[in-house]
C-alpha cells in the first residue's frame, strides 16, 4: 500500500506539472478575453469546483455520523470541510484577479462573487461553531447538523444565484456564444487540470483523515 500511494503522489505531481505547462506555454490565450486572463481559468474553475466537492463530501460524513455517531466521520467532516474553505479562497483570490484584468477592479459584487462570500462566511461559521462547544459529542452533533443545514446552499449560491441575476462572469463552458467560451484544445487543458486539482483534494483529505485518526487515538490514550 505504500508503494502503491507513494507511485500515486509522483503520478498527481508529475500530472499537475504538466497541467501546469499546458496552462502557461501549450495553448495561446483564449480569444475573447483580456491579455491572459484566460489562462486563470483553468485554476479557477477547478478549484471552485473542488469546493464544492469538498463540501459535498462534508456533508455526506455528516450524515454518516449522526448515524453511526462515530468519531471517524466527525474527523472527515471537518478535515472535508475544511479543504472545501480552502479551495473556495483560492477560487475567490483566482477570481478577483480574473475580474481585474477583465473589468478593472479586483471586486465588483458581481453575483458570483458576492454568492462565494456567503458560502466562505457560512463554513467558516462551522469551524466557529466547533470551536465554541468544548464538549466532544455535543460538538460533533450539532457540527454534523450545521454542515448538512450549509450544504443545501451550496447548489443555490453556486449554481442558481449567479444565474438568476445579470453576471459579467462569463460561463466558458455552456454559453454558446463562442467569444466567451474555450476552443477545444483549451477545453482539454480545463479538464486536465479539474482532474488533477480533484486528485490533489483526494490526497490532501486523506492525509488530513489521518492525522486526524492519530489524534483521536493520543486523546484517547491519555484520557
Amino acid at each position: 500500500m505504500g508503494r502503491v500511494g507513494a507511485t500515486l503522489k509522483w503520478l498527481l505531481l508529475i500530472w499537475m506539472l504538466v497541467v501546469i505547462w499546458a496552462a502557461f506555454l501549450w495553448v495561446p490565450s483564449a480569444q475573447g478575453f483580456k491579455g491572459e486572463s484566460s489562462r486563470i481559468v483553468f485554476f479557477h474553475v477547478p478549484t471552485a469546483w473542488v469546493a464544492t466537492l469538498a463540501f459535498l463530501v462534508s456533508c455526506i460524513a455528516s450524515v454518516m455520523y449522526l448515524r453511526r455517531r462515530s468519531p471517524v466521520d466527525d474527523h472527515r467532516a471537518a478535515v472535508s470541510a475544511g479543504l472545501g474553505l480552502l479551495f473556495a479562497i483560492l477560487a475567490t483570490v483566482t477570481g478577483a484577479i480574473f475580474a481585474r484584468i477583465m473589468w478593472g477592479a479586483y471586486w465588483n459584487w458581481d453575483p458570483r462573487q458576492t454568492s462565494i462570500t456567503i458560502l466562505l462566511l457560512i463554513y467558516a461559521a462551522y469551524f466557529a461553531l466547533r470551536g465554541a462547544v468544548p464538549d466532544p459529542e455535543k460538538r460533533a452533533t450539532l457540527a454534523a447538523v450545521y454542515s448538512i443545514l450549509a450544504f443545501v446552499t451550496v447548489p443555490f449560491l453556486v449554481f442558481v444565484v449567479p444565474r438568476i441575476y445579470f453576471s459579467l462572469h462569463p460561463d466558458v463552458v455552456t454559453n454558446p456564444d463562442p467569444d466567451n467560451r474555450l476552443d477545444s484544445a483549451h477545453a482539454l487543458v480545463l479538464l486536465a487540470s479539474t482532474m488533477g486539482f480533484t486528485g490533489l483534494y483526494a490526497w490532501l483529505y486523506s492525509v488530513g483523515s489521518r492525522i486526524e485518526a492519530i489524534r483521536h487515538r493520543r486523546r484517547q490514550e491519555v484520557l
